[in-house]
Formats: structure tokens, sequence, C-alpha cells
């Protein structure tokens, strides 16, 4: 592609007028996909008008008839009233797009590193695509969800910001008395700093970035756990009958099985077999309640979009013409209840009917050791012991 050599913002309304005119390349390019989209997902009329619409005003930003198309620009339109996740979808299967959009977790990196030394900001980069990517050299490693890389980000930028306004350019000039200086000093605040430098100093050494780890031998402050406590009864049944099926489902979901967010938005409609949830190598028999609330919720899917191919169980206006799944959030805001509150209300109330029993409860709900332990101590907690608030 030709370099722009001056970037000149359109006219809005010159490029409106101009998208009304006639068909472009583009899209007589693509009018075959955007038709079979159309029929495959069940697009209305107005969404097939959009993409088309769309992509006429993606020709006239083109630097030349034949050239791909940058995401970036796509991400224009809507100042223009274009659509972006469908144009996109179509550009995709036409093999014009060029992806050029950062990731999320990018763009909160950038941000959080831009003010420091360029070599400091390289071997952050190198650690977090470890995180994020995993590594199969030593010391090996699964890539980690982004969410948990942006709390490492989180923990270990103000120790770095502290060096570099001290004069340091390089994480190889850090000593373990500097790593000392700059710890909170005590609580949760400090046990982040510490597994997050940890996990920094020893990627940057294992690839030979730093001349020794600073954090070896540095103790570990236990992070301060909260105790788990129970939901209102009302409050959950409440959800459970709700009107609206997707919230009544995804509480059943969480309360009976105690499944996470994103499991429950990451559902496929083939992980339901015979009355048994398919989860992780692991297959749970389905609650009565929640086999009646599926039903519901199926029948609502079909009569509000037949034609969705979308093989998520869970999915909404947005989502339901596409392939994509719901995001975390959907159905808790609009339900008005916290996934998280309702899955440890669940595995609490389990732990105190096998009377602690760390094996079932770990074997039930996956959880790791540590996990285990957190609802296990909650048996002799003077206000639960009793089944106090069940």
């Amino acid at each position: 592609m030709q370099p722009v050599l001056i970037d000149v913002t359109p006219d809005p309304e010159l490029l409106r007028q101009r998208a009304l005119i006639e068909n472009s390349e583009l899209t007589r390019y693509c009018n075959a996909i955007v038709h079979e989209h159309a029929e495959q997902f069940g697009w209305s009329v107005r969404q097939r008008n959009d993409v088309i619409r769309s992509l006429r005003l993606l020709q006239t930003l083109r630097d030349s008839p034949i050239a791909k198309v940058r995401a970036s620009d796509v991400l224009q339109l809507p100042r223009y009233d274009g659509n972006i996740v469908s144009t996109l979808d179509v550009l995709d299967a036409a093999g014009l797009l060029i992806d050029d959009r950062p990731r999320w977790f990018d763009t909160y990196f950038t941000n959080k590193t831009s003010l420091l030394p360029q070599v400091m900001q390289e071997q952050l980069e190198v650690w977090v695509n470890v995180l994020i990517d995993g590594a199969t050299t030593t010391p090996r490693q699964c890539s980690r969800d982004p969410l948990t890389v942006k709390v490492h980000i989180h923990a270990v930028v103000p120790a770095v910001t502290a060096w570099a306004e001290t004069g340091h350019q390089s994480l190889a000039e850090i000593s373990p008395a500097q790593i000392r200086d700059v710890l909170p000093e005590s609580g949760n605040p400090r046990a982040l700093m510490e597994r997050g430098l940890r996990s920094l100093f020893k990627v940057l050494k294992a690839r030979k970035l730093v001349f020794q780890n600073p954090t070896r031998g540095m103790t570990t402050t236990k992070v301060n756990g909260n105790v788990p406590m129970p939901l209102d009864t009302a409050l959950i049944r409440e959800k459970l009958n709700s009107p609206h099926p997707v919230i009544s489902l995804a509480v059943a979901l969480v309360a009976f099985h105690a499944l996470t967010a994103k499991q429950v938005s990451e559902l496929l409609l083939t992980d339901i077999v015979d009355g048994r949830l398919n989860l992780a190598g692991r297959s749970i028999p389905l609650a009565a309640p929640l086999r009646e609330r599926l039903a519901r919720w199926l029948d609502y899917r079909q009569r509000r979009w037949p034609n969705s191919q979308n093989p998520h169980l869970i999915i909404h206006q947005r989502s339901a013409p596409r392939m994509m799944a719901a995001n975390r959030t959907y159905p808790w805001q609009q339900g008005g209840i916290r996934p998280q509150d309702l899955r440890e209300d669940r595995i609490l109330a389990e732990a105190h009917a096998t009377r602690g029993d760390a094996r079932a409860i770990s074997d039930l709900f996956d959880l790791s050791i540590a996990g285990t332990n957190r609802y296990i101590d909650t048996i002799e907690h003077p206000d639960l012991a009793s089944g106090e608030g069940r």
C-alpha cells in the first residue's frame, strides 16, 4: 500500500452524498457475500442496507479502488453513520480486510508505560507477551487470561515508574534493596506487587535481559482474602423467576452449578446433551429447575431469532446475527445481580452441606486447594456456623 503523505479528514456530508449515488467496485465485489451473510445470519433489510452503504463509504475512503481495507478505517464509520461489526465480517469473508486493530490490553499496556524509558518499555513488553501467549521454553508457562495480565501490569507499573523517576533506564539496574523500597507497607497491594515483580524478573532473567533476579529469596506476603458470605435467598428466588428468560437461565446456571460469568457467556448449544452439561471435561447432570428455564429460553430464542446461526447458548440482539459470544456482563447488568456473589453463595452452601468435605467441593466445582480452603474455613465462622442468613 502507498503510505499516506498527508492525512486529511474527509468531509462527512460529502461522503454521505457519494455513498447514496451508486454502487462501487467494493460493493459489487462483496455483493454476493453480503446477501449470503444476510440469509445465513438472519439480517434485517435495514442491517443489510447499512452494510452496503458502509461499503460505499469505504470505497470513497480507500487509497485506491483495488486496495484492501484496514479495520481501523472501518472503525471510523460511525462518524458517517456506518456499520462496523457486520461490515468487518463481510470484508473478512471477502479476503479484503487488514486487521490492524490493537488488542484492548495492548492499548492498556501502552497507556500505562508510555512515559517509561524505552528499554524498560521493551523489557515489560517481553514479559507481557510471555504472559499472554505462554512459553514453551524455560520457564514454561501457560497463557494467562488478559484480565489477569491487566492485574499484573497494574501492580508492577508503579514500582517501575518509581525507579524511572530516580534515573534508572533499565530493569537490569534494580537491586533487592530497591525492590524492598518500592513495596507498599502491607496488605493486598504489597502482595500483588510482589507477585507481579517476581513474575517479571523471572521471565527477564530466563531471557538474559537482566543479570540477576532481585526477587529471588524474597518472602511473599499472604493475600488478605475476604470471607465468602451468603446472598439473600429472596433475591436469588426473585432472579430465578425473572420474566426475562435469559436472566432466569443465567442465574440458574450459576445458582445451581456455580458457573463463572465467563463460562456462561462461552457456553455452546452443543455443550448440553441429554440433560447433561459438558464443561471442561466434566459431565454435569442439570438440575430440574435449570432444565425448565433452559427450555423456556430456547423457545424464546427460536421465536426471537429463528435464523440465527450463532452457536452460543446465550445471545442478544447484537450477537444473534453473528458468531461471537455475548460479553461477560450480559445479562448480569440487566438482572441486577453479580454472578461472582451468586457463585460464592452456591459453593458456600455446598461446603456447609458436606461439613467441609474438601474433596467433594474441589471435584464438584473444579477448585484449587487454596480456593477450596477459602470456603471450608467458613465452617467455624461465627456468623455462618449456624447457617445464619441461609
